[in-house]
Protein backbone atom coordinates (compact mmCIF):
# COMPACT_ATOMS: atom_id res chain seq x y z
CA UNK A 1 0.00 0.00 0.00
CA UNK A 2 2.78 2.31 0.69
CA UNK A 3 4.60 1.69 -2.08
CA UNK A 4 1.73 2.22 -4.64
CA UNK A 5 0.77 5.78 -2.54
CA UNK A 6 4.30 6.62 -3.00
CA UNK A 7 4.09 6.25 -7.00
CA UNK A 8 1.13 8.09 -6.52
CA UNK A 9 2.93 11.02 -4.95
CA UNK A 10 3.65 13.28 -7.97
CA UNK A 11 0.27 13.43 -8.96
CA UNK A 12 -0.97 14.15 -5.41
CA UNK A 13 1.71 17.10 -5.64
CA UNK A 14 0.51 18.33 -8.81
CA UNK A 15 -3.24 18.51 -8.17
CA UNK A 16 -2.84 20.29 -5.05
CA UNK A 17 -0.24 22.51 -6.57
CA UNK A 18 -3.27 23.03 -8.99
CA UNK A 19 -6.12 23.78 -6.60
CA UNK A 20 -3.71 25.90 -4.14
CA UNK A 21 -2.73 28.18 -7.31
CA UNK A 22 -6.21 28.68 -8.85
CA UNK A 23 -7.78 29.68 -5.19
CA UNK A 24 -4.41 32.27 -4.22
CA UNK A 25 -5.24 33.37 -7.79
CA UNK A 26 -8.71 33.92 -7.56
CA UNK A 27 -7.96 36.30 -4.19
CA UNK A 28 -5.93 38.07 -6.24
CA UNK A 29 -8.46 38.73 -9.24
CA UNK A 30 -11.28 39.63 -6.98
CA UNK A 31 -8.81 42.65 -5.49
CA UNK A 32 -7.22 43.60 -8.55
CA UNK A 33 -10.52 42.89 -10.73
CA UNK A 34 -13.57 43.23 -8.28
CA UNK A 35 -14.99 39.74 -9.46
CA UNK A 36 -16.36 37.72 -7.33
CA UNK A 37 -17.64 40.40 -5.38
CA UNK A 38 -14.70 41.97 -4.65
CA UNK A 39 -13.08 43.09 -1.73
CA UNK A 40 -15.84 44.70 -0.47
CA UNK A 41 -18.91 42.34 -1.68
CA UNK A 42 -20.13 44.67 -4.03
CA UNK A 43 -17.07 44.63 -7.04
CA UNK A 44 -14.49 46.80 -5.03
CA UNK A 45 -11.48 46.99 -5.99
CA UNK A 46 -7.92 47.69 -3.94
CA UNK A 47 -6.80 51.12 -4.68
CA UNK A 48 -3.77 50.75 -7.20
CA UNK A 49 -0.65 51.46 -5.41
CA UNK A 50 -2.24 51.18 -2.15
CA UNK A 51 0.36 49.28 0.40
CA UNK A 52 0.50 46.81 1.25
CA UNK A 53 -3.42 45.17 -0.12
CA UNK A 54 -2.65 46.15 -4.08
CA UNK A 55 0.75 44.76 -4.01
CA UNK A 56 -0.37 41.72 -2.38
CA UNK A 57 -3.11 41.46 -5.02
CA UNK A 58 -0.64 41.57 -7.53
CA UNK A 59 1.73 38.81 -6.02
CA UNK A 60 -1.17 36.65 -5.36
CA UNK A 61 -2.68 36.75 -8.87
CA UNK A 62 0.54 36.25 -10.74
CA UNK A 63 1.89 34.17 -7.94
CA UNK A 64 -1.35 31.99 -8.11
CA UNK A 65 -1.06 31.50 -12.13
CA UNK A 66 2.52 30.47 -12.20
CA UNK A 67 2.08 28.19 -9.27
CA UNK A 68 -1.15 26.99 -10.73
CA UNK A 69 0.90 26.29 -14.50
CA UNK A 70 3.98 25.19 -12.18
CA UNK A 71 6.25 27.35 -13.98
CA UNK A 72 8.75 28.57 -11.65
CA UNK A 73 6.70 26.73 -9.27
CA UNK A 74 9.61 27.31 -6.51
CA UNK A 75 10.23 30.85 -6.54
CA UNK A 76 6.24 31.64 -7.18
CA UNK A 77 5.88 30.02 -3.76
CA UNK A 78 8.70 31.50 -2.08
CA UNK A 79 7.50 34.78 -2.99
CA UNK A 80 4.01 33.88 -2.50
CA UNK A 81 4.91 32.20 1.33
CA UNK A 82 6.49 35.37 2.46
CA UNK A 83 3.65 37.69 1.12
CA UNK A 84 0.87 35.58 2.97
CA UNK A 85 3.58 35.46 6.19
CA UNK A 86 3.41 39.36 5.98
CA UNK A 87 -0.13 39.59 5.93
CA UNK A 88 -0.44 37.20 8.86
CA UNK A 89 1.91 38.99 10.81
CA UNK A 90 1.68 42.59 10.22
CA UNK A 91 -2.43 42.38 9.53
CA UNK A 92 -3.71 39.56 11.54
CA UNK A 93 -1.65 38.75 14.27
CA UNK A 94 -2.02 42.47 15.85
CA UNK A 95 -5.84 41.63 16.53
CA UNK A 96 -5.45 37.82 18.39
CA UNK A 97 -2.61 35.32 18.72
CA UNK A 98 -4.45 32.17 17.09
CA UNK A 99 -5.69 32.27 13.74
CA UNK A 100 -8.67 31.64 14.60
CA UNK A 101 -9.31 34.48 16.97
CA UNK A 102 -7.83 37.53 14.73
CA UNK A 103 -9.20 35.57 11.41
CA UNK A 104 -6.06 34.70 9.91
CA UNK A 105 -6.60 31.29 9.38
CA UNK A 106 -6.19 32.11 4.85
CA UNK A 107 -3.16 33.79 5.39
CA UNK A 108 -1.34 30.85 7.67
CA UNK A 109 -2.90 27.94 5.34
CA UNK A 110 -1.39 29.96 2.24
CA UNK A 111 2.08 30.40 3.58
CA UNK A 112 2.61 27.36 4.40
CA UNK A 113 0.70 25.74 1.98
CA UNK A 114 3.15 27.46 -0.22
CA UNK A 115 6.03 26.96 2.04
CA UNK A 116 5.61 23.18 0.84
CA UNK A 117 6.06 23.79 -2.52
CA UNK A 118 9.14 25.77 -2.30
CA UNK A 119 10.58 22.12 -1.43
CA UNK A 120 8.36 19.84 -3.18
CA UNK A 121 8.22 21.48 -6.42
CA UNK A 122 5.59 21.20 -8.93
CA UNK A 123 4.71 17.52 -9.16
CA UNK A 124 3.10 15.98 -11.64
CA UNK A 125 1.24 18.60 -14.70
CA UNK A 126 3.24 21.09 -14.24
CA UNK A 127 5.12 23.07 -16.74
CA UNK A 128 8.39 22.99 -14.53
CA UNK A 129 8.77 19.43 -15.40
CA UNK A 130 8.10 19.44 -18.84
CA UNK A 131 10.53 21.79 -19.75
CA UNK A 132 13.55 19.65 -17.25
CA UNK A 133 12.51 16.66 -19.41
CA UNK A 134 13.30 18.91 -22.73
CA UNK A 135 16.31 20.55 -21.55
CA UNK A 136 17.35 16.69 -20.31
CA UNK A 137 16.26 15.29 -23.35
CA UNK A 138 18.01 17.78 -25.71
CA UNK A 139 21.20 17.47 -23.51
CA UNK A 140 21.12 13.67 -24.44
CA UNK A 141 20.64 14.30 -28.46
CA UNK A 142 24.08 16.23 -28.33
CA UNK A 143 25.82 13.96 -25.98
CA UNK A 144 24.83 10.67 -27.97
CA UNK A 145 26.47 12.21 -31.50
CA UNK A 146 30.08 13.23 -30.09
CA UNK A 147 32.17 11.56 -32.52
CA UNK A 148 34.49 9.48 -30.67
CA UNK A 149 38.25 10.36 -31.24
CA UNK A 150 40.37 7.40 -32.13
Amino acid sequence: MTARLNGAQPYALGLFRIVIGLLFACHGAVALFGVLGGVDGKGGTAATGAWPNWYAAVIELVGGILVLLGLGTRAAAFIASGAMAYAYFKVHQPQGLWPIENSGEGAALYCWSMFLLIFTGSGAFGVDRLLAKRTSAQGRQSTDHTPVAA
